[in-house]
């Protein structure tokens, strides 16, 4: 229930004026920035420095889905789910040192228009398009809504859809006005309102619980009392769901048959599947493509790297901290009972990080969370919006419209975003129903399903010369099949309640998706290693646009005999050579700092595995 006004008043001050600034940031960027031109709507005029590249990229990464999934998927099931955390430190920097000086070089604004350079024709560049839609609305803007509209509920116990309207409306305006210059002013505000909050709710709950000592102490005895539950609501429950927690719930990386996180599934599967997300989805790229040349970039890399390793410690103690200090309601006993406390069978973990909120921070400080969760939910939303409308401009309303102008796709890129606003609002009971026990892992469930043909795809196109297009597009359609078919079978053979028996089939039940997205995988590079040594070479001029193939040459620097291809909209990008140039020193002073947070992220691996 809603406390009284009166006790909301400091808090409603503090968001109110979170609010105002972010407004006032975003028109100002909006007042700075050259929004007349595709280049400065879309890519900020390649300007950005790599410290407010680096922070957006950190902000357009952790959502509110991240502070509801991570937290929740921490309570229920410990150190886990941080292993995407960790893992995403390596593949930034892959991004930044592989990836990026290709996309540079072939001098594109999406990844559909990267597939089309390289490869040629038009089949791949829609395909990919049309997927990568798709996967915004049912695993970033659905779940976004979701997790947002949860906070919303358990803190203010505002009306569900005027809130999500509310705040998706600002967001839009903001976006639709600004582009991509107001998207990463704001988020470079956004990324200190989360750190900052989130930090002082860290340190406050470590603090009833002992710190990290006490909470390795408690957290394992952190289970309901079954009997008063039981008396209270006079009915029996089973004992077999969520109350106890795992034995291995300090470990990252568990057995090969774990439930949460199979070592040999994560590296062999997860982890090619998620250079898709760092390394060729919109949303993470298109930052990274603002900066104003090759050092930033990588810069930029290296910064969101660093960042990356706060959510362990932010997100995910915290949601364990808040099992510990909620245990009757967070490790609910039975669907009833869930039911009862969340209104969702699966469990109630997902409340974890809100129930903390509320309950731990003090009046003021409990305003400025509840701006940073709002901080989270607009950051990621603005960024869905930016690059969907991006993509859907420049990839599939350009191929329609060959000869449209600047200033047509610029209206048509903001009209987009009012239209996936509808979408995403329509979406909103559908996001309701679709909710499980643990968002993190839907979210990455149903990306493993469909995303690793993409990772596989890119990543032979950016390091292997002999990958054609006909490869790429039967890899890629081969493994799109067989994902969406297994897709398919988990949604019919959905996992049934914790108190009942699993009757489902054992390639369903038995096999982690992480198994499932290192086949898909492997087979697709392999279709498309196989059909492109049996078809005609790329052409010379698609090789010059991969650039990628030897690693070591972007490690050192930028080869300037490469040629340099024409830009896609005339003078408005400054040449090729400009921006892939790297002073000696700042190429040995990023060098160094690639190594030290590579060293970083593996030694964050294995120190949280022992």
């Amino acid at each position: 229930p809603c406390l009284p006004t009166s006790k909301w008043a400091a808090d409603i001050v503090v968001v109110a004026m979170y609010f105002v600034l972010v407004l006032a940031v975003g028109f100002f960027a909006m007042w700075k920035a050259n929004r007349g031109t595709v280049s400065g709507y879309f890519l900020a005029g390649r300007s950005m420095n790599w410290m407010m590249v680096g922070a957006s990229l950190f902000v357009s990464n952790i959502g509110s889905e991240h502070f509801i999934g991570l937290a929740g998927s921490g309570a229920a099931s410990g150190f886990a789910v941080g292993a995407w955390e960790f893992n995403a430190i390596l593949l930034l920097q892959l991004l930044g040192w592989v990836f990026i000086p290709v996309y540079i070089h072939s001098g594109v604004y999406t990844m559909p228009e990267y597939l089309s350079k390289r490869f040629g024709g038009k089949r791949l560049k829609f395909f990919f398009a049309s997927l990568t839609l798709l996967l915004y609305i049912f695993t970033k803007l659905s779940v976004d809504l979701y997790s947002g509209a949860l906070f919303i509920q358990e803190s203010l116990g505002w009306n569900l859809y005027v809130s999500i309207i509310l705040l998706i409306t600002m967001t839009a305006l903001l976006t639709i006005t600004g582009g991509l210059v107001a998207v990463i002013y704001t988020d470079t505000l956004q990324a200190f309102l989360i750190i900052s909050g989130a930090l002082c709710l860290m340190a406050i709950s470590l603090v009833k619980v002992g710190g990290l000592e006490g909470l390795c102490t408690k957290y394992m005895n952190a289970s309901p009392n079954v009997t008063a539950i039981e008396l209270e609501n006079n009915i029996t429950y089973s004992n077999s769901c969520h109350v106890h927690p795992k034995p291995d719930s300090f470990k990252i990386l568990r057995g090969p048959l774990d439930k949460d996180l199979p070592w040999p599934a994560f590296l062999l599967g997860q982890t090619p599947a998620s250079i898709w997300y760092w390394c060729a989805d919109q949303v993470i790229v298109q930052r990274v493509l603002a900066a104003r040349n090759i050092a930033h970039a990588k810069g930029s890399t290296l910064m969101a790297g660093v960042l990356k390793v706060l959510p362990m410690f932010i997100i995910v103690i915290p949601g364990m901290i808040s099992r510990v200090l909620f245990a009757d309601e967070l490790a609910c006993i039975g669907p009833e009972h869930c039911m009862q406390v969340c209104n969702s069978k699966a469990g109630c973990t997902n409340t974890a990080y809100p129930r903390l909120v509320m309950n731990v921070m003090p009046v003021g400080l409990r305003g400025l969370m509840m701006a940073v969760m709002l901080a989270a939910l607009m950051s990621d939303l603005d960024s869905i919006f930016n690059s969907a409308s991006t993509i859907f401009t420049l990839d599939i309303y350009k191929m329609v419209r060959h000869q449209a102008s600047s200033k047509e796709l610029m209206v048509v890129g903001r009209m987009f975003v009012v239209l996936i606003v509808a979408i995403s609002i329509a979406w909103v009971p559908f996001v309701v129903e679709m909710q499980g026990g643990q968002m993190f892992l839907y979210i990455q469930e149903v990306s493993d399903y469909l995303t690793p043909p993409i990772a596989a795809l890119f990543l032979l196109g950016v390091l292997w010369k002999r990958c054609n297009e006909t490869g790429a597009f039967w890899g890629g359609i081969v493994g799109f099949l067989l994902g969406a078919v297994r897709l398919i079978l988990a949604f019919v053979y959905r996992e049934p309640d914790c108190d009942t028996t699993d009757d489902r089939p054992a390639f369903i039940k038995d096999v982690h998706f992480m198994y499932v997205a290192a086949v898909l995988f492997w087979v697709s590079g392999l279709v498309t290693v196989v059909v492109s040594l049996c078809t005609d070479p790329p052409s010379k001029e698609q090789i010059v646009i991969q650039t990628g193939v030897k690693c070591l040459e972007w490690f050192c620097g930028y080869n300037k005999n490469l040629e340099e291809p024409d830009s896609p909209f005339g003078d408005e990008d400054r040449n090729v050579t400009e921006m892939l140039k790297e002073p000696p020193k700042t190429k040995i002073i990023l060098n160094l700092g690639l190594l030290l947070v590579c060293a970083l992220g593996m030694f964050l691996f294995v120190y949280f595995s022992l």
